[in-house]
């Protein structure tokens, strides 16, 4: 990557793919696809809006970030598994609190706002409106939008808390944290098993899906009954096209925790698929390949048939 970022989300090795494209994390893909139309033109070599000297950075921008996210938003797959890592980012933000530093006003202040919904939303389409104006400062305000990312999914992961006690956990630029009379409770240290998880959720947003197998195979010997690490190792098998074994885990996390909003996501459009498989409609095959086996029981071609291609 010739443009590194390390503010936001992207401190926490995840690609802020909302933040690149300036949407709400909420966003549906109708306005995923009509905000990087906006973006590509904006971009594209051929714009008259670019100068001979900006046409070189404007193609970077493009095929290094740009389009990387709109590739991982635009396809239903990615999209909603992304969506439950950020889930799962904003309850450890929500956690880790007293340790997070913001840098930007318009995050701080979104620390504070009683209608955080309407002001994230309102502050995201005003920065969309000339994010790409300047490409000199375009990675400056990719930073400031995952910045109100982090903030936003924090909150959402924090329902049950007041804004003053979310913003008495955070330390100002100077790394003193400001003093509050209401702070939330201490937060134990993280388990091995929550470290175990916490790894294989980066992994799996990164399609490392072999090494991300084995966390979880690891933290499952120290919890068995551990719903999340059921849903998430489902979800591993299930991009591996080993589709058995997803329905398998994906009913055991179910069993251990009916709300386990991965399983609840996934479950029926397996069952949906595995009742087309029975009544003989045709499932292309995936390839082989080192992190895509094929499932032995024989269900190796229904996420391809799912989702109308195969995953690494």
């Amino acid at each position: 990557m010739f443009i590194k970022i390390n503010v936001g989300l992207f401190k926490y090795d995840l690609m802020d793919y909302h933040a690149i494209l300036c949407v709400p994390v909420d966003a549906d893909g109708k306005k995923i696809r009509k905000r990087y139309l906006e973006i590509a033109r904006r971009l594209h070599p051929d714009s008259n809006a670019l100068t001979s000297a900006e046409k070189q950075q404007a193609h970077k921008l493009l095929s290094t970030f740009v389009n990387p996210a709109y590739e991982h938003l635009g396809k239903e797959t990615s999209h909603t598994e992304h969506l439950i890592v950020l889930s799962q980012m904003g309850k450890r933000l929500l956690r880790e609190s007293a340790e997070l530093e913001l840098s930007t006003d318009l995050a701080k202040k979104l620390l504070t706002e009683t209608n955080y919904d309407h002001a994230y939303k309102t502050a995201i389409a005003k920065i969309a409106t000339t994010q790409y104006q300047s490409l000199e400062k375009s990675t400056e305000i990719i930073s400031q939008v995952s910045e109100l990312n982090l903030v936003y999914l924090m909150r959402s992961a924090a329902t049950g808390s007041t804004s003053s006690e979310l913003s008495g956990q955070f330390p100002t630029n100077s790394g003193k944290a400001r003093s509050n009379t209401e702070t939330l409770p201490p937060v134990p240290e993280d388990s091995p098993v929550d470290q175990y998880v916490r790894r294989a959720q980066t992994l799996i947003n990164n399609n490392q899906l072999g090494r991300a197998k084995v966390e979880l195979q690891d933290a499952l010997k120290l919890e068995p009954k551990n719903s999340l690490c059921h849903s998430l190792i489902a979800l591993v098998y299930l991009r591996q096209n080993q589709i058995k074994m997803a329905k398998i885990h994906f009913d055991n996390a179910l069993k251990l925790d009916p709300t386990n909003e991965i399983a609840l996501t996934w479950k029926p459009k397996i069952e949906k698929a595995l009742g087309r498989q029975s009544s003989g409609s045709r499932v292309t095959p995936p390839h082989d390949d080192e992190t895509n086996q094929p499932d032995k029981s024989g269900g190796g071609g229904l996420f391809g048939g799912l989702f109308g291609g195969n995953k690494k």
